[in-house]
This record gives C-alpha cells, sequence and structure tokens, in this order.
C-alpha cells in the first residue's frame, strides 16, 4: 500500500523511532525525540522505556508531554521520582541505552551546542543552555540526534555544550567519557552514522527525492559521503497513522 502525503517533519520523527530496538532505555529529550521514542513504543520497541528528566520513569501518558517535568507524565508510571533519579541513580549508574537530544548547531562529530550562537560573552543568541544534556551525552551508552537540516544547524559549535566524539578518533574515550557516544543524526533530508575509526558523520541513507547536492548545499560541514548510499524507507500508512494520533493538535508535527 502507497504511504500516505507526509511531512518531512513527520518522516524526521519515524526514522527516529525505527533506530530504537526493543527493550532499549530511552533518556528523551523534550520534542522530537520524546515524539520518536513514544512512536517506537508503538512500532518495532513494545518493551523500550522512556526515562524522562524530570524522574517519571515508564510512563502511560496518554497526552504529549510539554515539557520533561510535565505532571501528566505521573500517570500509570513505573515511578514518578526526581532528577536525582533520572540523571543519578539511572544515568550515572550506566542504565540509560539511548540519550535522544536535539541541538541549535551539531558539528561534523556530533558535539552540540545550545548554549550560545556566536561569541560566548557577547552572544548574537543566548540560548537555553545544558539542561541535563550534557549529562546526557556524557554518561549514556549511545546518543541519538535530531534536527531540521540546515547550515545553521549542521555547523560547527560555537560553543560545547554537550559532548559527541569531540575531535574524532579515540578523543572521547581519552576524555573519560562513559559509552559510545554519537551514533546517528537523524534530519528530514537523510540520516548520518559515524565513521567507526575517524568518528566523522557519514551519510548512512537519504530520503526519498532528496539528492546528496541538496544534503551537502544545505549544510556548513562536509559529512563522508560513501560512493553508494541507499534511499531511506519511506513511511508506512501506519507508521504515519500512529505518528499522528500521538500529535493531533500538532504540537510538534507543526
Amino acid at each position: 500500500m502507497p504511504a500516505k502525503k507526509y511531512t518531512q517533519q513527520e518522516f524526521m520523527a519515524i526514522c527516529g523511532a525505527r533506530l530504537i530496538w526493543d527493550g532499549a532505555i530511552v533518556l528523551a529529550g523534550t520534542g522530537m525525540p520524546v515524539l520518536s521514542a513514544m512512536l517506537a513504543q508503538k512500532l518495532g520497541a513494545p518493551n523500550a522505556k522512556i526515562v524522562y528528566e524530570g524522574g517519571n520513569i515508564d510512563t502511560k501518558n496518554k497526552d504529549l508531554p510539554l515539557s520533561v517535568s510535565d505532571p501528566r507524565l505521573m500517570y500509570n508510571a513505573a515511578a514518578a521520582l526526581d532528577m536525582r533519579a533520572s540523571l543519578g541513580e539511572l544515568l550515572q549508574g550506566g542504565y540509560i541505552d539511548i540519550g535522544f537530544l536535539g541541538g541549535a548547531q551539531i558539528d561534523r562529530y556530533g558535539n552540540i551546542n545550545s548554549t550560545a550562537i556566536g561569541n560566548y560573552k557577547k552572544p548574537k543568541v543566548r540560548l537555553v543552555g545544558s539542561g541535563g544534556a550534557n549529562d546526557i551525552a556524557s554518561l549514556s551508552r549511545a546518543t541519538f540526534i535530531i534536527t531540521t537540516h540546515e547550515k545553521r544547524k549542521l555547523h560547527s559549535c560555537d560553543y560545547l555544550t554537550s559532548p559527541g566524539h569531540l575531535k574524532g578518533g579515540k578523543t572521547r574515550a581519552k576524555a573519560g567519557l562513559k559509552g559510545d557516544g554519537p551514533q546517528f543524526i537523524i534530519t528530514d533530508l537523510c540520516i548520518f552514522d559515524f565513521h567507526p575509526k575517524s568518528k566523522k558523520a557519514r551519510i548512512k541513507s537519504i530520503h526519498p527525492g532528496i539528492t546528496k547536492k541538496e544534503v551537502q548545499k544545505n549544510m556548513s560541514w562536509r559529512p563522508i559521503i560513501p560512493r553508494h548510499i541507499p534511499v531511506t524507507k519511506p513511511p508506512t500508512p501506519a507508521e504515519l497513522t500512529l505518528l499522528r494520533s500521538l500529535d493531533p493538535k500538532g504540537v510538534y508535527l507543526n
């Protein structure tokens, strides 16, 4: 059955959901990461557990949360705790499989800036800062990053808020950071993974109707471009129906 019409934003959320494996414990940030994680539970990962930074664990909320501390997340949660539990016992204890984040700037090594654009002392824009993102990027077993595909976002970091593979190679491990670091950058044009040795971002697949030229034109750094790049599988009608049921008011899928 052919897929329904869809937006690239919807496709991005679906791609994120597909990458979450069954049984994974996911610490998801507000917005698209939460949407992808909730969708994954309805698709191929029914046993995945979502941990929210505010401390609610494995929730059964009916509505999409508006923040990581939304009171609705307490509904039928396995545990309603606090940040000492989410960022302390669970994250620092090594129990988080996937830290799912966004960011204002993401560089070729998966480092994230969510602090300031321009000079830190006199920034063009002052952003929200780390919140728990630095902890999540530093201590999760794997990090997934989701962002729209724009030059200003796929850009060298003016400030390093949350560490990815740092300067590439073994620099993350040498810095004493846990986990394997970023595994994927999911955008509305393509999916990147990371070269196993250099740790530079590499195009894994390109979405239907998008060209390599479009991918490169809309970013500020050059990724590794394999000779043969598969096309990302289009969203199915079932995936789109489930996704839209999670966000019927268009809170994140605007």
